[in-house]
């Protein structure tokens, strides 16, 4: 077969990583992208064979919507006489309407039901894979015709953080005290159309840490970085290379997140994590809140999240959210082999 990945945002390479991997054994893969946030630096660390496909047309809503039909025409462009037989995609608004441009079945994955663009995408996918805590009733309204939608089991971080999981070295029961502890950041998503919280909220909050703890910043894309490598923010640790969840995961004493996926990943792990999502948090967030996997705390404090580093301890991965999730690889994949046009 030849399948079709089309990743659009640095989570979806993790997402995918093992998956395309396993099928490039005995298919043929073809993966497009665009250039967003380090979803191209995350694609070279990978060593993937990719083509960037059309823009990211920024945060507003007309600019989204001027250059939703010109990627479109992009991809079937690109695509053209390439005989893809299978398509798939999480959160790419453009792959199932793409898809059924060209006659190609197209499986779309999506956990986020805030996002305007799953309408068009429910529409044109021929099978939608949500995660179980993803209520009907809310697919229901984004027109998702209930015939196609199919729950996995767990959240969609499972997908991958099983295998990830697997590959990490175990952890310590007690670890050396280091000089400083450190403490990830991960910044708002600027340009994402869901997000309608504040900008630059978390600077007084970096401000105020930086000279207790060792600070990374992990920034969304080029703007974002050169945002905190101001002379101000003098001390904190500003990736400017895309980093991988080994990499992270075992360094990190506390995670700090204003947006979704890496705060799910953080906190299915076991790290201490706190959530500042400044918006309505997803089904998905709400189940894990629930049970205790992190904290939302959207006013956060450096002296609140200082008083939480001094009494946090790290937790194991959560192994019934993996192995769901290795049910739930099993499952995509079961679904891409079967989907011959």
């Amino acid at each position: 077969m030849r399948i079709w990945f089309e990743l659009t945002n640095s989570p979806h390479i993790n997402m995918f990583a093992a998956m395309i991997r396993e099928l490039e054994r005995d298919h043929e893969v073809v993966i497009t992208c665009r250039p967003l946030a380090n979803t191209i630096d995350l694609l070279d660390l990978h060593g993937f064979k990719y083509e960037v496909v059309g823009l990211h047309y920024g945060g507003k809503l007309s600019a989204k919507l001027f250059g939703f039909p010109i990627r479109v025409y992009q991809l079937c462009k690109f695509l053209a006489g390439k005989k893809i037989d299978v398509a798939i995609s999480q959160s790419s608004f453009h792959s199932p309407v793409a898809a059924r441009l060209m006659g190609v079945r197209s499986i779309y994955m999506n956990d986020n039901e805030h996002a305007m663009g799953n309408v068009p995408a429910f529409l044109c996918a021929d099978a939608i894979m949500v995660p179980e805590f993803l209520g009907m009733d809310k697919l229901r309204k984004q027109w998702a015709n209930p015939r196609k939608v199919l729950h996995y089991a767990g959240v969609k971080e499972g997908i991958y953080l099983w295998e990830l999981d697997a590959r990490l070295a175990p952890r310590p029961a007690t670890r050396a005290p280091r000089a400083r502890r450190v403490v990830y950041i991960r910044p708002e998503p600027w340009t994402a159309q869901y997000y309608k919280g504040s900008r630059n909220f978390l600077d007084k909050l970096v401000l105020g840490m930086k000279d207790h703890v060792d600070v990374v910043l992990l920034p969304r894309g080029k703007d974002q970085g050169v945002h905190y490598q101001d002379p101000k923010f003098a001390g904190v640790r500003v990736v400017t290379t895309a980093l991988d969840i080994a990499d992270i995961a075992p360094d990190c004493d506390l995670f700090i997140g204003a947006g979704g996926t890496m705060t799910r990943e953080m906190a299915v792990l076991g790290i201490p994590t706190i959530s500042v999502y400044q918006d309505e948090l997803l089904d998905v967030d709400l189940h894990l809140l629930q049970a205790g996997a992190f904290e939302h705390l959207p006013a956060l404090t450096a002296q609140q999240a200082l008083a939480y580093l001094d009494t946090a301890t790290q937790k194991p991965p959560n192994r019934g959210l993996l192995e769901k999730g290795r049910s739930a690889y099993d499952m995509v994949k079961r679904q891409l082999l079967q989907a011959r046009a």
